[in-house]
């Protein structure tokens, strides 16, 4: 049998590859270290956990309508004017099986074979692999140093082909926040260009040093007619496993993500969905207590991988995530950021993911959503290990 051409180029997820390989040596008895995978290590809030329970126990456990129960996006619609400043109706928002999902949607809806999406790089995989799947084309905006995306960069890119610019701030891999004034002129780009932008927007409330998240579809309503703002709890609430993921956007945009959803997954697990609405209209305390833990780590990662001889981290303002550039060792048998990758697991036994992952081959990429006691005894093995490079 032969499986169908957009499905078979299209690779695993790195981050899953590696996460499993980490877990098969922690079963066979390896003190494995993981800082790969993008989950937050805190149990989901109480109150969260609580309301599933209460749903599960009183049978709310039925079909629901595709796009969410009633409630459930009558929460998404309070909770995007109370945090983002963005007036969504009803019928402009809708739920799902984890922003994954959304942005698989997203690209299903939006491109035809022969399009393009505008893509930063570096960039999480599943970016530009879902752009992929929709059989269209993934066009690349590199990014400076700085690993910040700007208009400068996206406009000479944009062509009679172009159907959205995705932009992903704080950003998965890089930990980098767009500048506010840069995220006003890439919505003039879309208004100009009648392109969509579509705005990842799951680590906005993991900031730092003062560091300002904005939304781009709450500049003005030309701005959210051109916008499509995803959104889940999975990291701000702990909630990676429960799998719901929200969207805001126009009317029509939402109508044929609820048709497609209504013949692929259908609704989003019915309990999961009453922990959501717990989730984005109970109490906030938890996410700023997560917070100031991660900002907590943050500082000493960025630190403890700055004091490794030719390594350079920038110390970036969002997310969980270090990235720092270690091509300097790539030298005798490592020759990119997988052997790095593998040498780092094999020899100090602690997980990271390549920054091949993320079109990035001189980088790797750290997750610090583990215990600070698990990353001082990480960095220090890495630090060990490479010095026998």
């Amino acid at each position: 049998m032969q499986i169908a051409n957009r499905v078979a180029d299209i690779p695993a997820s790195s981050t899953f590859e590696i996460d499993t390989l980490a877990s098969k040596l922690l079963s066979e008895g390896k003190p494995i270290l993981k800082f790969g995978i993008g989950a937050p290590d805190f149990p989901t809030p109480e109150h969260i956990s609580e309301a599933a329970i209460k749903a599960i126990r009183e049978h709310k456990d039925f079909y629901t309508p595709a796009g969410g129960l009633p409630a459930l996006r009558e929460a998404i619609v309070t909770k995007f004017k109370r945090e983002n400043k963005i007036d969504y109706k009803v019928e402009e928002v809708y739920a799902n099986c984890g922003a994954k999902h959304s942005l698989y949607n997203i690209c299903q809806i939006l491109l035809n074979p022969g399009d393009e999406a505008i893509i930063p790089a570096p960039t999480w995989e599943t970016h530009f692999q879902q752009v992929k799947l929709a059989e269209a084309t993934p066009v690349f905006a590199k990014l400076p140093a700085d690993l910040k995306l700007t208009a400068a960069i996206v406009e000479p890119l944009i062509t009679e082909k172009t159907r959205f610019i995705m932009i992903n701030s704080p950003s998965n891999p890089t930990g980098a926040v767009m500048d506010p004034a840069e995220i006003e002129k890439m919505v003039k780009l879309a208004i100009k260009h009648h392109i969509y932008l579509v705005s990842d927007e799951c680590y906005e409330h993991l900031l730092y040093d003062g560091a300002v998240h904005l939304s781009p579809a709450s500049l003005s309503e030309e701005a959210k007619a051109h916008t499509i703002t995803v959104n889940a709890v999975s990291k701000t609430y702990a909630m990676t496993g429960w799998r719901i993921g929200y969207v805001g956007a126009p009317v029509e945009v939402i109508k044929a993500m609820n048709a497609l959803q209504g013949h692929s997954t259908s609704n989003p697990s019915n309990p999961a969905q009453f922990a959501a609405i717990a989730a984005l209209t109970g109490p906030q305390d938890c996410v700023q207590t997560m917070q100031k833990a991660f900002d907590e780590r943050r500082k000493f990662v960025i630190q403890a991988w700055n004091g490794i001889p030719e390594i350079t981290c920038e110390d970036t303002k969002g997310a969980f995530y270090a990235f720092p550039k270690v091509s300097a060792y790539y030298k005798g048998e490592i020759k990119n950021s997988y052997d790095f990758t593998m040498y780092l697991l094999h020899e100090a036994n602690v997980a990271v993911v390549p920054g091949s992952a993320f079109l990035a081959d001189d980088y790797i990429r750290f997750s610090y959503a583990s215990s600070l006691e698990d990353i001082k005894e990480g960095m220090r093995r890495i630090k060990e290990a490479l010095g026998k490079i």
